[in-house]
């Protein structure tokens, strides 16, 4: 009996102190985290990427190398505007840095208003456009349907689900008669690779598109005027974040929300980014290169 008990002591007290061990350990972790504190798993932030909008992917790939350095792990993942935002009100995604208001996501935000979280604008000279190449014969969108044959009948769209897209087909399309036109829709990198090809041949083209672009600085291209405003007036490109995040992430969602990003900054990254022909997998160097280059405005992000 002296025996059972001696033992049993004993094992209480190994259990003791291996349950103060692994406390301490804890405790360290956590307080060695910085930041917003919690483990590196606590500290793992998704960032919802739209496939082809390089503003938001310009924002998303130099917020994923500041927050890096502040030792969160960031990783960013590619998909259309609809599922971002669905994946952001079901709490798959983090943030999202491409939301366009008051218009071209407005469905979204009122499909999933209440489980988003607008943070604020960053940008707020943004703007859906038709665009054509310099030297095309019409200079507004009204002209286009009694010119349609010289832009071979067709519009050279993005991706399906886009706001431009709805855009396009809702109030674009059917307000200025351009119902006989072929809309083609695919995605941004194909709507890019028609545009460059036509201009190489010195032929007509007319796509959807949008500034901020890069491809204004890469290309010969003009806006087509817009007199009924079918495309909506300028816009502001705002972050979003699911519910919670700003519990989860203080000191993240308060440099967020005090984030901007004027166009000029905003055109050099994307130059870096993308008028070359630059992989994916390069980005993060190229950023990290810009960010050396323009290292006040990147302190001032977290300041």
């Amino acid at each position: 009996m002296k025996k059972r008990t001696l033992f049993g002591a004993l094992a209480m007290g190994l259990a003791a102190s291996v349950a103060l061990v692994g406390c301490a350990s804890g405790t360290g972790d956590s307080a060695g985290d910085g930041g917003d504190g919690g483990s590196s798993q606590d500290k793992k932030i998704t960032v919802g990427v739209f496939n082809g909008w390089p503003e938001g992917e310009a924002a998303s790939y130099l917020w994923q190398q500041v927050l890096d350095e502040k030792g969160y792990d960031v990783e960013l993942e590619y998909a259309d505007a609809g599922p971002v935002f669905a994946g952001l009100a079901k709490g798959d995604f983090d943030v999202a840095f491409d939301g366009w208001l008051p218009t071209t996501h407005k469905s979204y935000f009122d499909k999933y208003g209440k489980d988003l979280v607008d943070v604020g604008s960053w940008n707020d000279d943004a703007k859906l456009t038709l665009a054509v190449n310099a030297d095309a014969p019409i200079d507004s969108i009204d002209q286009l349907a009694a010119n349609a044959d010289k832009f071979g009948n067709r519009i050279v769209g993005i991706e399906p689900g886009a706001g431009l897209t709805e855009a396009m087909e809702k109030k674009v399309i059917p307000e200025y008669g351009l119902d006989k036109m072929e809309f083609i829709t695919s995605s941004t990198p194909a709507m890019l690779a028609e545009l460059k090809k036509a201009l190489d041949a010195d032929e007509n083209i007319v796509v959807t598109l949008w500034r901020p672009h890069w491809a204004y600085d890469a290309y010969a291209i003009k806006d087509l005027k817009d007199p009924k405003g079918a495309l909506g007036a300028a816009e502001s490109i705002h972050t979003v974040t699911r519910t919670g995040f700003a519990d989860d992430f203080a000191e993240v969602n308060k440099w967020f929300t005090a984030f901007k990003m004027d166009s000029d900054l905003l055109f050099s990254l994307e130059n870096a980014m993308f008028r070359e022909d630059h992989k994916q997998s390069e980005f993060p160097d190229i950023v990290k290169k810009w960010m050396s280059e323009n290292q006040d405005y990147v302190d001032s992000l977290t300041s």
